[in-house]
C-alpha cells in the first residue's frame, strides 16, 4: 500500500447522511439506524428548507427524503431543491402513493425505500446510493405497472399523434404541417398532454420527459427518433 493510500479509502468509505421527514420519531429512527451503521449524520430536519440552512455548505452523499412532507412543496420541488444540494436523494415513503412515488423518480430521485422494510435494507439502500449503485427497485416498479392511473393518461388519439412525432424530435412547426392543423392547435394539444400527465403524477415540462413519457406509454420506440433526419 503506498503512502497514503490508506487515508484516502476511509476518507470514500465515510457516508454523510442528512435525513427529512416531518415526523420526529422517523428522524430519531433512522439517525440511530445510520449512525449504528457507522455513516455520518450531518443533519435531521423536518423540511429541506431546514435542511439547507443545518447543512451550511457541509458536503453530503445522501439525503434520506420523506416522500410527502407538509411543507407546502411538491414531490418533484424537494427533490430537486435535495439534488442541488450536491446530495443523491433516497426517497424514505409508505406504499400508498404510486403516482408520487414515479414522480419522485421523474424529478431525480436515485431510487425509493418503503418505510416497511427491515432496517438493514434501508441501510443497505444507502450505501448503494451513497456509492453511485443503482437500487433493484422491483417492489416499486410492479406497483408501477399495475396501477391503472400511472399507466393510462387517458390522451386522445389526436394528442397521441401529436406526442409521437414531437417526441421523436420534430419541431412543432413540423408536427403540424405533417398533421395539416396550425401551428397554435399543435401547442394546444401539447398543453393538453402536459396537463393530463401531471393529473396522473407524471409531469413532462420538457421535451426531454415528454420523450420519456412516449417511450413509457409505447407510443414512441426509441429507434424512432427523428433527431437526425
Amino acid at each position: 500500500m503506498r503512502e497514503g493510500e490508506h487515508d484516502m479509502a476511509d476518507d470514500d468509505d465515510l457516508i454523510r447522511v442528512a435525513i427529512v421527514d416531518d415526523h420526529e420519531s422517523v428522524r430519531l429512527g433512522v439517525r440511530a439506524a445510520c449512525e449504528s451503521a457507522g455513516y455520518e449524520v450531518l443533519a435531521a430536519t423536518a423540511s429541506v428548507g431546514e435542511l439547507w440552512t443545518a447543512l451550511d455548505g457541509r458536503a453530503c452523499d445522501v439525503i434520506v427524503l420523506d416522500l410527502s412532507l407538509g411543507d407546502g412543496f411538491t414531490v418533484t420541488e424537494n427533490v430537486q431543491h435535495s439534488l442541488s444540494l450536491g446530495a443523491a436523494v433516497l426517497v424514505h415513503s409508505i406504499a400508498d402513493r404510486v403516482g408520487l412515488v414515479r414522480e419522485a423518480l421523474a424529478a431525480g430521485a436515485a431510487g425509493v425505500i418503503p418505510k416497511a422494510v427491515p432496517t438493514q435494507t434501508m441501510i443497505d439502500a444507502i450505501g448503494t446510493v451513497a456509492r453511485g449503485g443503482v437500487l433493484n427497485n422491483l417492489e416499486w416498479a410492479s406497483a408501477i405497472d399495475a396501477d391503472r392511473e400511472f399507466g393510462k393518461a387517458q390522451l386522445a388519439q389526436r394528442e397521441r399523434d401529436v406526442l409521437h412525432l414531437y417526441a421523436s424530435g420534430l419541431p412543432l412547426s413540423q408536427v403540424a404541417a405533417r398533421l395539416n392543423i396550425k401551428v397554435s392547435t399543435a401547442k394546444e394539444y401539447l398543453d393538453r398532454i402536459r396537463a393530463k400527465y401531471v393529473e396522473v403524477g407524471r409531469p413532462a415540462r420538457s421535451k426531454i420527459e415528454l420523450l420519456r413519457r412516449a417511450v413509457e406509454d409505447g407510443i414512441l420506440a426509441l429507434d424512432e427518433r427523428a433527431d437526425d433526419r
